[in-house]
């Protein structure tokens, strides 16, 4: 195990050892896939309550961090965009959708177990109009919407089945092993080229339903090969090949008249942001 990984599992150790959610990852990791998927309505109600959980682990992580926003003038950016892409995406995901500012240098978002998205207050900086934005937060959206986070973690963990003895050597258990390295999986976004292209579909398909112009996504990727490497959201940097993304919306749109029709793919269409440098914020404590 690397030096970097010893440190990720020594800095998140007194985090989590005593939550719940070790207990009932490492049961998840110690039963045999055959015997996570015996009953189905017994299965489905432990996996909810499992998001759930881990969804309040990770909130508490980044809460620990004093990394979460808890009141600033770019809410009054933000919400009311997300209010409305919450209100079109919630008949979709059976736990309650909360957006939520965080505290970070690189414009970013992610969307954890449980219901939150995190964004970022640099993100707010970044999008050039509230398209843009409403494109992140529908493509974010629709990680939860296809339970991306928790399909992410089921794979690692079958890798962990196979890597965890090693883990233990270092003297950590099973489940703080568990609950850390996935937590950390979660904020670096690791997901496939398929799962990002289904968010984008879907994603645009959760703007048209609230009002919001799905070309906005596809100017962000504009924005992204404009932007300097360090500025790049972490969500888009994963997958540099944009063109087919691009190719894949356009083709969506073009499927169906009647639900995009009557947005505009030119961008001075768009309704500008204007965010002032350095707006105050207050971190939740």
């Amino acid at each position: 195990m690397s030096a970097q990984a010893i440190r990720l599992l020594r800095r998140g150790l007194d985090l989590l050892t005593r939550s719940l959610l070790l207990t009932t990852l490492a049961a998840i990791a110690a039963a045999p896939p055959s015997a996570r998927s015996a009953t189905s309505t017994d299965s489905e109600s432990e996996a909810q309550d499992t998001e759930k959980e881990l969804g309040a682990a990770v909130y508490e992580n980044v809460k620990s961090q004093r990394a979460i926003i808890e009141s600033s003038p770019l809410y009054d950016i933000l919400t009311p965009v997300s209010s409305n892409i919450v209100r079109a995406a919630q008949p979709r995901y059976y736990l309650p959708i909360k957006v939520l500012l965080v505290h970070s240098a690189q414009p970013n978002a992610f969307a954890a177990p449980g219901g939150n998205v995190f964004v970022t207050d640099e993100l707010l900086y970044f999008v050039k109009n509230r398209e843009e934005l409403a494109g992140t937060l529908c493509h974010e959206v629709s990680h939860l919407i296809h339970h991306d986070s928790m399909t992410l973690i089921e794979k690692q963990l079958r890798v962990m089945r196979r890597e965890l003895g090693a883990a233990i050597l270092l003297g950590h258990s099973a489940a703080d092993i568990l609950a850390i390295t996935l937590i950390g999986k979660l904020q670096s976004l690791s997901y496939s080229r398929d799962v990002e292209s289904r968010a984008d579909l879907t994603g645009a398909d959760v703007c048209a339903s609230a009002g919001y112009n799905p070309w906005g996504l596809v100017w962000l990727f504009g924005a992204f090969g404009d932007a300097q490497a360090g500025q790049r959201p972490e969500f888009l940097s994963d997958h540099p090949d944009n063109q087919t993304r691009i190719d894949a919306l356009m083709q969506h749109f073009a499927s169906d008249p009647g639900r995009f029709g009557r947005f505009s793919s030119e961008q001075s269409s768009a309704s500008p942001i204007t965010v002032p440098a350095k707006t105050p914020v207050i971190f939740l404590r």
